[in-house]
């Protein structure tokens, strides 16, 4: 039994990395989860396994949430699998590859914006008639202290991730009366795949296999993992955060040394 017992919930990206770690965490608080992936079934398919193996409800669908048709299709099938929606947790994106404006082909701005912004816009236009009618809901966007810091050669994914807080910050107001809260975690260097790719490159140590190297730099003495954000997902959606809502809460240890996103 868990506070979540009864409620439905979406994790776009929801069967690698961060987004594994929120399903598997709002699974073991009661939720039916809905596993969205683009690509990757395989980790979808595990994380699936997971869940079911101690006891809870998923179920895995895909979709790409930059394109709009697919997120409508999403939804309805969710829709049809479990009859309705409470929480939904965006989560899904991929980051820059690093280099300056001049630099920065057109695709990669558009794909990274829409990604981040553009899609889960239309995600919201999907799921948001169908958590009106459960009466009320939880939204938690997943963005990055890069909208903190604003970095050097990363243009396409501050304007994606600032363009989501843009989004959430204006649907907390749009959906306080429907009883529906809104909020944004912004994790710094989580210890996920893309994580340790980043690491790699903006360090120079090409063969790290993990980050236990930044450890000792990191604050605490360890490099965020993709539980300390599932944590504050749930806070988001449990009834302890009943009165919270429009707010933006930063996990990174007090102040990543390395600003790179999720």
């Amino acid at each position: 039994m868990g506070y979540l017992d009864n409620k439905i919930a979406v994790v776009t990206g929801g069967g690698r990395g961060i987004g594994k770690a929120i399903s598997l965490a709002l699974a073991e608080q009661g939720a039916t989860v809905a596993i969205n992936y683009r690509r990757d079934k395989e980790a979808a398919e595990e994380t699936l396994r997971e869940i079911l193996d101690a006891g809870g409800v998923a179920s895995v669908h895909q979709g790409s949430n930059d394109v709009p048709a697919e997120n409508f299709s999403m939804v309805q099938e969710i829709i049809e699998t479990h009859g309705g929606i409470d929480i939904v947790v965006v989560n899904g994106g991929n980051a820059s590859k690093g280099r300056s404006v001049v630099d920065t082909e057109a695709e990669e701005v558009w794909n990274l914006v829409a990604t981040h912004a553009l899609g889960p816009h239309q995600l919201c236009r999907a799921f948001l008639p169908h958590m009106r009618a459960r009466g009320g809901g939880h939204v938690v966007f997943i963005s990055s202290v890069a909208t903190s810091g604003m970095s050097a050669n990363g243009a396409p994914y501050n304007m994606g991730k600032a363009a989501m807080e843009a989004l959430a910050l204006t649907l907390a107001k749009e959906e306080r009366p429907h009883n529906i809260r809104v909020n944004i975690v912004a994790p710094g260097l989580v210890e996920t795949d893309m994580g340790v790719r980043l690491a790699r490159a903006l360090t120079g140590n090409r063969e790290a296999g993990d980050l236990r190297f930044m450890d000792a730099a990191a604050p605490f003495g360890r490099v965020c993992q993709p539980e300390d954000i599932s944590q504050a997902v749930l806070y988001f959606c449990s009834p302890q955060a009943s009165y919270v809502t429009g707010q933006r809460i930063q996990i990174d240890g007090g102040g990543s040394n390395l600003r790179v996103g999720q």
